[in-house]
């Protein structure tokens, strides 16, 4: 029937139309929710400028959550990502902002006040997150994140109420008054150049903050040490390529921590307070009455706590500083070991993170100290800028504060420092540990003569011995560079005559006190990874 058929195709394009209809308007209204959300963003940066970089909300809303993770996830994030774990978690947070900007975006087209109050949610979010932070300093934390999302708000309120066309089926509150498609466009278009130009000048700002702190340290010139380091010593440097050099490089140095933004401290104002327990009098230091003291040079391995068995966060560097132990002597510190009352030292960071040292070993003669050098250079900020703590033998996170500007002497049944919170261990000594560096993990390498090298560890012990085992053979000695210090790794290698097929090698070492490394493998939480590491390879 032609008049059933015409029917049918009118109601056919009648449907199309409105599902084109509702699609357009639903895009409509997810850009206007990310550009809100962009803007929101973009004004938050410039209002940090003004008052604090570190107050920006992806900042601080960054650090709650890092806070708040547990501890094995935490592992996870940083067994997965490396040191690009900050990095996801940013663009995590971003993509999660964005997606539900996008929604509130759509709920705006019918229900507009009701969208603009959920951004301003997330500005009260932003702002708990900011009071939140251990380095909170006070009411004008919340600034960046309130006004960002005021912002936000008013430009999701006014692109909202014009996103839909202005033909649109009645009923939807938000179609009043509203836009062509060009004009919401363009009103769109303006709102992002806006936003970006708020956003340009918001990190122009932020960069303007740091500028004395990078001043402070171009102009830093490192005195000359009272104790030198040692000559490194003949033959400590092993020739074999893929081996991990003896100095690592600043650039390639390690970082593991949880700072979002890197703490730019100018060491013009920089201070350094020791108070608590056996302190006789608080006291204040600056960075010229630290480098006026007698500093150490020494040749000194840190590593992380949540190094894998063969992972990578491991690095030997030759650091300057002013002796820990001295220093606390003369503020009255004993060791429990002579009657002191204090047996851990919390080290706190200008970001508010507290690390908890062990006082016997602070002050047992080995090179604890503050550190202001790295390599010949000021300390780069990332690795603490101008002033960190160091002690040989334990783990980063109870002995290497970066950005240190409080010591506070109390005991371990007193205070919980930021880990121990979060499940690691109180007392955490490195482990003894071997890596193999070359062959890498499924090589190729030719039959014959194979390098076989790599590094071993175990701070304050030193290492005596390195076996290598080829698939269930028996364990052979690997020649040992010569060791430099106790408190620096030891490279070592061995010529392996390989035969064709599949072959998994694999490498343990013994400490300098006796101490064979364990085949137990063990996570790295709460202590530190375990086990031996091997790789397997296949010789064609």
């Amino acid at each position: 029937m032609p008049g059933v058929s015409s029917f049918r195709t009118s109601s056919s394009r009648t449907a199309r139309g409105a599902r084109t209809a509702w699609t357009a308007r639903t895009a409509r209204g997810a850009l206007a929710g990310l550009l809100a959300g962009f803007t929101a963003l973009a004004v938050a940066e410039l209002a940090a400028g003004l008052v604090r970089p570190a107050a920006g909300p992806v900042t601080v809303v960054g650090g709650a959550v890092i806070d708040r993770t547990p501890a094995p996830v935490k592992d996870f994030a940083i067994r997965t990502f490396g040191e690009n774990d900050k990095t996801v978690l940013q663009l995590g947070i971003l993509l999660v902002l964005a997606l539900f900007a996008a929604v509130l975006g759509v709920l705006a087209l019918r229900f507009r006040r009701a969208g603009a109050a959920g951004v301003l949610v997330f500005g009260i979010v932003g702002s708990a997150a900011a009071l939140s932070r251990p380095d909170a300093q006070g009411a004008g934390d919340v600034l960046p994140s309130l006004v960002g999302a005021l912002a936000g708000a008013g430009v999701l309120y006014v692109l909202a109420g014009k996103a839909a066309p202005a033909d649109s089926a009645a009923g939807v509150d938000a179609t009043a008054g509203g836009w062509s498609r060009r004009g919401f466009l363009t009103a769109a278009s303006v709102t992002a150049a806006g936003a970006a130009g708020a956003g340009v000048l918001g990190r122009a700002l932020s960069g303007q903050r740091g500028r004395g702190a990078i001043a402070s340290r171009d102009a830093l010139v490192l005195p000359a040490p009272a104790s030198p380091a040692p000559v490194i010593a003949a033959g400590a440097r092993s020739r074999v390529p893929g081996v991990s050099a003896f100095t690592t490089p600043n650039r390639d140095f390690y970082r593991v921590d949880t700072a979002l933004v890197v703490p730019k401290v100018d060491a013009a104002t920089w201070r350094l307070r020791i108070r608590g327990k056996g302190v006789t009098s608080s006291r204040s230091y600056s960075l010229a009455q630290l480098l006026a003291r007698p500093l150490i040079e020494r040749d000194i391995t840190l590593t992380c706590v949540s190094n894998e068995v063969g992972g990578p966060y491991v690095g030997n560097a030759r650091w300057l500083g002013v002796p820990l132990a001295g220093l606390l002597a003369e503020c009255g510190v004993e060791p429990p070991s002579k009657g002191g009352g204090a047996d851990q030292l919390v080290a706190r960071s200008v970001d508010g993170m507290t690390l908890g040292s062990p006082v016997e070993e602070v002050m047992d003669g080995r090179d604890a100290m503050l550190a202001v050098g790295m390599n010949g250079e000021p300390l780069p900020f990332e690795h603490g800028f101008p002033v960190r703590m160091l002690v040989p033998g334990l783990y980063g996170y109870v002995s290497a504060c970066k950005w240190i500007e409080d010591i506070e002497l109390t005991t371990f049944d007193a205070y919980d420092p930021y880990w121990v919170r979060r499940s690691w261990a109180r007392r955490a000594p490195v482990k003894t540990q071997s890596r193999i560096d070359t062959p890498k993990p499924f090589a190729r390498p030719a039959a014959g003569t194979v390098m076989v090298a790599g590094v071993a560890w175990a701070q304050h012990r030193g290492i005596a011995r390195v076996e290598i085992r080829v698939d269930d053979g028996p364990w052979q000695d690997a020649d040992l560079a010569a060791q430099d210090t106790a408190d620096t790794w030891r490279q070592w290698s061995y010529r392996w005559q390989a035969a064709p097929g599949g072959h998994t090698v694999t490498v343990r070492a013994t400490d300098g006190a006796g101490a064979v490394q364990t085949e137990q493998r063990a996570r790295t939480i709460p202590d530190g990874a375990s086990g031996w590491h091997s790789v397997f390879v296949t010789v064609p």
